[in-house]
């Protein structure tokens, strides 16, 4: 994965501190972007504070327009008090897009610098599917703002090439993660804990993975335990667990809490995402943070992270059997378990969020120095 920073210059001009406006999703919120949202506050760049405003929440129609006028009321009356240097808006596809847009909007009109954060796992489709004159506002919108901030390589080129971001304001920061300072000895496991996280449905793969689940040899599924934790189509998953015998192979914990999802890595020995669309899960990246090699596939910023047989197994999205022999693969090899496992454990050495918000800073800076 590269990350361009040679561009970075310090200036002189700089204040020694800048108040900056988060705008996105409520931070109790399930999902990727709250997890984000979180450890920047958590861990801001030096010489900014951050404040957060929340533009959406789960719930009714009715409640998700109040909570967007309310961010725009908020938003205005901190624009008009003059107490904001730089405006961070987090972005992922759908309404997320129209929201950004109307925020944006706003931030220019009061000619502060605007930071867009691009999460969305299926904006390339969503994006492909607008009629060519919404291709033109997002493409305007996005362009516009002062910096942007994509999850990969993959995603810098599509963000370049097919809306036509001037590259020099496309700044590529991968996900980041808190490290675990000690991890488990996970030589002798049994049964070998195999771990699931994210909304349960096709797009994550979780119905394939359920299946690849009922096509082992009766004795490998004798020395696995299958755990999926996440909202979403629980019931239909454990309809499908029934019916292909293997439902006594699965736990479905339904959502978790931090704390629960840490002890949950603690004692898991293999991650499994077979997603048809990401961007760059912060899932995976919590697990090899634990040591745990994942079995996923090679979409949007994945490859970029996940190397096949250096720090994880990489599937083709949809092909049950690959994803079956896969998991067969490290259920019998215990030593080339362990040893991915190390690998993606220094892998996510490199995406500690202490460097991240490092780097986010100096973003900050870039962007303030050219506006």
């Amino acid at each position: 994965m590269t990350i361009i920073f040679n561009r970075f210059q310090k200036d002189s001009s700089l204040k020694s501190c800048y108040r900056g406006l988060i705008l996105g999703p409520s931070l109790e919120q399930n999902g990727g972007m709250a997890t984000v949202q979180n450890l920047i506050l958590a861990h801001a760049p030096s010489r900014y504070t951050l404040q957060h405003i929340c533009t959406h929440d789960e719930g009714s129609a009715v409640h998700r327009g109040l909570i967007f006028i309310r961010a725009i009321a908020t938003f205005l009356r901190t624009l008009l008090s003059r107490k904001v240097d730089i405006v961070h808006i987090h972005v992922s596809e759908r309404g997320s897009v129209l929201r950004t847009i109307l925020l944006a909007r706003i931030a220019f009109i009061f000619h502060r610098p605007v930071v867009l954060h691009a999460h969305g796992a299926e904006f390339k489709p969503f994006f492909s599917k607008m009629p060519g004159w919404a291709q033109k506002i997002i493409s305007s919108i996005f362009g516009q703002c002062d910096g942007f901030i994509v999850l990969s390589d993959f995603w810098q080129n599509f963000y370049i090439s097919q809306l036509g971001l001037i590259p020099e304001r496309v700044f590529t920061l991968p996900n980041s993660v808190e490290l675990p300072t000690e991890i488990p000895c996970r030589q002798d496991s049994s049964p070998v804990n195999l771990v699931f996280c994210g909304r349960v449905g096709h797009r994550k793969g979780a119905f394939d993975l359920i299946q690849a689940l009922a096509e082992l040899p009766l004795h490998l599924k004798a020395r696995a335990h299958l755990s999926i934790a996440g909202d979403g189509e629980i019931e239909q998953g454990q309809l499908l667990a029934d019916r292909l015998g293997v439902s006594d192979l699965i736990t479905f914990m339904g959502w978790i809490n931090p704390g629960q999802r840490d002890q949950m890595l603690a004692n898991a020995d293999i991650f499994i995402l077979p997603s048809y669309n990401e961007g760059l899960p912060l899932a995976i990246l919590e697990a090899m943070a634990w040591g745990i090699p994942p079995i996923t596939t090679p979409v949007g910023g994945i490859p970029e992270v996940v190397l096949p047989n250096q720090n994880g197994l990489l599937v083709s999205p949809g092909n049950v059997q690959q994803l079956s022999k896969a998991i067969g693969y490290l259920l019998e090899d215990t030593e080339r378990r362990l040893k991915l496992g190390k690998s993606a454990r220094a892998t996510a050495e490199s995406l500690d969020i202490r460097t991240y918000t490092h780097r986010l800073g100096r973003i900050y800076d870039n962007v303030l120095q050219c506006s």
